[in-house]
């Protein structure tokens, strides 16, 4: 069906309540994954994401969760319909599925993907799909981050799509069919990584998302009936259409940007990323040829991550209300050579690519968006994730349990036309919360001693980068392993039309009153002793502008919130403190 052919199969209020259907349905299993998660990188953090397919396995509405989630699930849809085509599948069944290179991004990201059957139980009519991000999927190091693998094996537990639910035949009193967990897949899983319980917990909640998704579209059928097929493939050509008007808009040309990671954490430096964006008329090609080979380290991007992260990009500078469906992403065309790090060829190391390298293929995708639109794009944030993981046995009750602690921390957003960039926040690819350091000392035996903005991080300019975070951690009566995954400690966040870039990040131990002991590679693992503190220091983002057009207001408003500190003021906007006022060192 063409798109004119479905945009007048069905009428535009009826599409509009069908599309915001959709919508709220991904958004209630969303919400059903969180409040029955069992860690709190569910619970808490939230670093999952949800989303509704149609029969042909194409997106049709999602949850405005995690960026580096949604632009990939589609692979993942695609590789379960791929091992299990519909005509395989019961009411009931569900396929469970991580690996990178068939259609996953990286090993803790367990996706699962159910069918949803007619009335009869003969036809699948759509799919629903789920991602959440394990604290523990097995590997060389808890929390399965290990800054020091090379190759995926090292990584966790790697599963195929495999059927993870089987459906019994038995049919629910709403009316939807019955499947019960396959013990034998899931003793596989709990036999391999170091918290089996809290990963039971977590695929209970997976499942139990999917299957509030295939209730809630089976009320959508039921009330739309036969209009609610072709009404599916209008909102995708709706979202074409407006994604189209919207890049014609851009000026037709090739607009080059390259970036670079610092590193791969084994000896190899200044791995660019590389992109040449031409806008011709309706659509973009993005393409990566001149980006670094793939390479030893973690720090290698599958093409599903690679795709996720420049669909993201151009959303953000054509017009974020789109609705993000396949449609959406029709105009849009990734070019990327196989066997570099945005496109890797297996055994390769991957999870740092799904956590850092997404984040520098959004900086260099946006700064090249910013010469063909540049009051549309911001500076570049920090840049990172930040990615901390702590793991070992937890001394409290029995003594005798394994932890795994993940978390990545928020920092500066890049400044923008319209004003400051924002504090300490998830940027980009990543739009999770924080682990509450009360729930962090309840669930594991570490304290946060330290939590705070840094001053002076932000990039100068009219409009002030966002400011980096300072977390300390403590461990508490125990030897923990230690793995920091991390991006910018060298290279920093670029500014826009003047402004100054952020400033780096950096890892330390530090000692009981926080003072530095050592400085940490950006990319490390090492055990820790107990009472050991490690200070993350996250990067600010990239100013906005020039330093001289910000407003003495700005200046004096920031001195006042302890943001900027009086010799940076001084040294920046030629700004002179009250004669009272102290200097800081910024962090």
């Amino acid at each position: 069906m063409s798109a004119g052919d479905s945009a007048s199969a069905v009428d535009s209020v009826t599409l509009e309540v069908i599309r915001n259907g959709c919508e709220a349905v991904a958004e209630e299993m969303n919400a059903t994954l969180v409040r029955t998660g069992y860690s709190p990188n569910i619970k808490e953090r939230r670093d999952c994401s949800t989303a509704l397919f149609d029969a042909a396995g194409e997106m049709i509405a999602q949850a405005e969760t995690m960026p580096v989630h949604l632009g990939a699930m589609p692979y993942s849809v695609a590789a379960a319909v791929e091992a299990f085509p519909p005509d395989s599948l019961d009411p009931g069944d569900s396929v469970l599925l991580n690996d990178p290179f068939r259609g996953g991004a990286h090993l803790p990201d367990l996706t699962l993907v159910t069918p949803i059957h007619d009335d009869a139980g003969d036809e699948v009519i759509a799919f629903a799909a789920n991602r959440a991000h394990h604290a523990d999927i097995g590997g060389s190091t808890a929390g399965s981050v290990a800054a020091d693998s090379t190759e995926i094996y090292q990584e966790g537990l790697r599963i195929p799509p495999v059927k993870f639910e089987r459906g019994t035949g038995a049919v629910a009193e709403d009316g939807t069919p019955e499947g019960e967990v396959r013990e034998d897949v899931l003793s596989m899983i709990l036999a391999n990584v170091r918290t089996p319980e809290e990963r039971r917990g977590d695929l209970r909640a997976q499942v139990a998302a999917n299957a509030t998704g295939r209730r809630r579209f089976r009320d959508l059928a039921a009330e739309h009936g036969e209009t609610l097929a072709p009404a599916l493939e209008a909102i995708k050509d709706y979202s074409e259409r407006r994604m189209r008007a919207e890049l014609a808009d851009l000026p037709d040309g090739t607009y080059e940007f390259a970036d670079a990671l610092d590193d791969d954490g084994r000896g190899n430096e200044d791995l660019a990323v590389e992109v040449a964006l031409t806008v011709d008329g309706d659509g973009v090609t993005v393409d990566f040829t001149g980006t670094a080979d793939q390479t030893e380290g973690p720090i290698n991007a599958v093409l599903a991550v690679t795709a996720s992260a420049t669909y993201y990009a151009v959303r953000c500078v054509t017009d974020p209300d789109i609705p993000p469906n396949h449609g959406c992403y029709r105009p849009i065309e990734v070019v990327a050579p196989e066997g570099t790090i945005v496109n890797p060829r297996p055994p390769a190391a991957v999870v740092g690519g799904n956590l850092e390298t997404s984040q520098r293929v959004t900086d260099a995708v946006l700064g090249a968006l910013a010469k063909a639109a540049p009051e549309a794009v911001a500076a570049a944030g920090q840049g990172t994730m930040n990615n901390v993981t702590l793991g070992g046995t937890d001394p409290r009750g029995d003594g005798d349990s394994p932890y795994a602690f993940y978390e990545t921390q928020g920092g500066g957003f890049g400044g923008r036309a319209s004003g400051d960039g924002m504090d300490g926040v998830h940027v980009h690819m990543s739009n999770t919360l924080n682990t509450p350091a009360e729930v962090l000392e309840t669930a594991y035996p570490l304290r946060i001693e330290r939590y705070e903005l840094r001053p002076d991080s932000g990039g100068a300019g009219e409009h002030r980068g966002g400011l980096g975070l300072r977390r300390d951690i403590r461990v508490r009566g125990h030897t923990a392993r230690l793995s920091l995954l991390a991006e910018r400690h060298e290279s920093r966040p670029y500014g826009l039309a003047g402004g100054g870039e952020g400033a780096n990040g950096a890892a330390y131990l530090v000692d009981d009153a926080g003072d530095e002991l050592e400085k940490l590679p950006a990319k490390h693992t090492r055990d820790l002793p107990d009472g050991s503190v490690v200070s993350v220091r996250t990067p600010g983002g990239g100013g906005y502008g020039d330093p001289a057009d910000r407003s003495d207001e700005a200046v004096e408003r920031d001195l006042r919130l302890g943001k900027l500190t009086p010799g940076a003021a001084r040294e920046e906007y030629g700004y002179e403190a009250a004669p009272d006022a102290t200097d800081g060192d910024g962090d």
